[in-house]
């Protein structure tokens, strides 16, 4: 499958790692996209090393709603066409700061629910008028059922879930596909200094699963698999149980 694999959040490490296992005879060049500034000199050697033909770096500002569609139409017009765009992009943020801190809160829903509405928007529009392409979204098993201990980052993930899953629907049958990825705990750099919970899984498992999904085409994958049938186990724990429940 020929085209361009671009990286919303190339500094991310499940995006990077998404985009190694991407490199493969017909699918060789890239566009990681990270925030203005952003150092991804590391991250371009190791796609070279992995294979990658043309790997490209461009500033790119989820949280800068209007420049969404001017930044993949450029990035269309220089690379393409695009054949995946993965969305790598979000923050956790502070739970304990957002709970006093209403901006702190709306930060955090703002990169991670409205700046991937948006960009999903666009994207969407623009790979239907290529006639096909692939969707990346990784939503989270927080946002299945909300906790308090991560209520706000999780009702981002909830509203993202939610978003993703209809969008999906409404690109069946124009050739262009959605994968809705919802992971556990993943052990990284966004969640360093946390203890982690049962059942967390690495960027590069993450990747696997993301990258096996896609060949397979199909529309979710839990990672790791096991937390499908906890999560419906845990829909039907009792809200003062519920509420007790750690990150």
């Amino acid at each position: 499958m020929s085209g361009t694999v671009l990286v919303l959040g190339g500094r991310s490490e499940i995006g990077l790692a998404v985009a190694k296992r991407l490199v493969s005879g017909d699918v060789r060049r890239f566009v990681l996209a990270a925030r203005p500034g952003a150092d991804l000199t590391a991250e371009v050697a190791a796609l070279r090393e992995a294979g990658a033909e043309t790997v490209e770096t461009a500033e790119f500002d989820a949280d800068d709603l209007a420049a969404h569609e001017s930044f993949l139409e450029k990035v269309a017009a220089e690379h393409g066409p695009l054949e995946t765009v993965v969305l790598a992009f979000g923050i956790l943020g502070d739970q304990a700061r957002a709970e006093r801190d209403a901006a702190h809160a709306a930060a955090i829903v703002h990169t991670d629910y409205v700046a991937q509405v948006g960009v999903l928007t666009h994207a969407a529009n623009l790979l239907r008028a290529q006639g096909h392409g692939r969707l990346v979204v990784f939503s989270s098993v927080a946002g299945v059922r909300v906790r308090r201990a991560n209520y706000v980052y999780g009702s981002a993930k909830a509203g993202l879930d939610g978003f993703a899953s209809g969008l999906a629907d409404a690109l069946h049958g124009s050739g262009v596909r959605l994968l809705l990825v919802r992971p556990g705990f993943v052990i990284g750099r966004m969640t360093e200094g946390m203890p982690p919970a049962p059942f967390s899984s690495t960027p590069d498992q993450v990747a696997e699963a993301t990258v096996a999904a896609l060949r397979r085409g199909r529309g979710v994958v839990w990672v790791p698999g096991i937390l499908r049938p906890v999560f419906f186990a845990m829909r039907l724990l009792p809200r003062a149980i519920w509420r007790k429940l750690p990150r």
